[in-house]
């Protein structure tokens, strides 16, 4: 093995603005609101260079378009430390694109997928897969066509004896469909959806319920519940970790952050409570400012 790990996913720049008064209004009427910024999107790309920052040796698998915005991704992936050697030039579909509203602690987000549902298997190199000790897949619901092939990269992660995360990210469609997600969750070590994502899946009202349902299709289940707690669920037993205080600037990107915090820990050897507690931690210091990359903690951070 010759990376700790490999990330599969979405990669675009996110446009972040806001606080924005509520309702929004259409009409041609222009409001102006305290801060803008173009920062580097997705939740993969995110997570990938969360990781990197805590110090391990990453690799990002997906697809960006032959466009400004892709080399913009690219160059910005590299100069946070992530081989972008797998991040594949589309040379027909854009790059995707980003618009964050925000509003308090919560936020509106609007994309255009450009190349994001061309993504399939077969841009995931074989030979990255084999030689990561961890492989991450993020967006789900973004990437239909990786979504189809995922359970066999995933079964070639495990057979070099890799271990293997999913975050589910949001459904646009709001179907939940898990007719495919769910003989991946059975390849799957680690889900990690957040609190919202984990009811939408099982239809449950309880959160720790909903983990604990996830959970008996195979994988930990580990769930981000924003400035609250996280919880991991085996299927018999539920640990939780509060969130960490901190000034909050955003809070894009965070669940990434904390997915970051997760895998180090875990490939660091941390048992489950204590990865839990480094998740936490990554999570919350990643809001510090705004974006989803700007503050995410170093080891040495998220550990004190």
């Amino acid at each position: 093995m010759t990376i700790d790990l490999l990330v599969i996913g979405d990669a675009n720049p996110d446009v972040v603005v806001g606080p924005v008064a509520q309702p929004i209004l259409f009409g041609q009427k222009e409001r102006l609101v305290p801060s803008g910024s173009l920062v580097l999107g997705g939740s993969a790309s995110i997570m990938a260079c969360g990781a990197a920052r805590l110090g391990l040796s990453v690799a990002f698998a997906g697809r960006v378009g032959d466009d400004a915005a892709g080399a913009f991704v690219r160059t910005t992936l590299a100069e946070r430390g992530v081989d972008v050697s797998a991040l594949v030039t589309d040379p027909s579909l854009p790059t995707p694109l980003t618009t964050i509203l925000t509003s308090g602690d919560d936020r509106a987000i609007l994309t255009s997928p450009g190349c994001l549902p061309a993504v399939t298997a077969d841009d995931i190199p074989n030979r990255m897969v084999c030689s990561a000790r961890h492989v991450h897949a993020a967006s789900f619901y973004l990437l239909p066509e990786l979504a189809v092939g995922l359970a066999g990269i995933f079964k070639q992660a495990k057979a070099a004896k890799a271990t293997t995360s999913l975050d589910p990210n949001d459904d646009p469609a709001g179907t939940w469909d898990r007719t495919v997600l769910d003989p991946i969750l059975r390849v799957t070590d680690y889900f990690l959806p957040n609190a919202a994502e984990a009811l939408a899946l099982t239809g449950h009202h309880s959160v720790v319920d909903a983990a604990g349902i996830l959970a008996r299709r195979g994988p930990l289940v580990v769930v981000k519940n924003g400035a609250e707690d996280a919880l991991a669920h085996n299927g018999s037993r539920v640990i939780t970790a509060p969130a960490v205080k901190v000034e909050t600037v955003d809070t894009v990107g965070a669940g990434d952050s904390f997915d970051a915090g997760w895998v180090a820990a875990v490939l660091n050897g941390m048992k489950p409570d204590r990865a839990l507690a480094i998740a936490a931690a990554c999570g919350s210091l990643s809001t510090r400012a705004a974006g989803g990359t700007a503050a995410q903690p170093t080891w040495e951070e998220a550990t004190a």
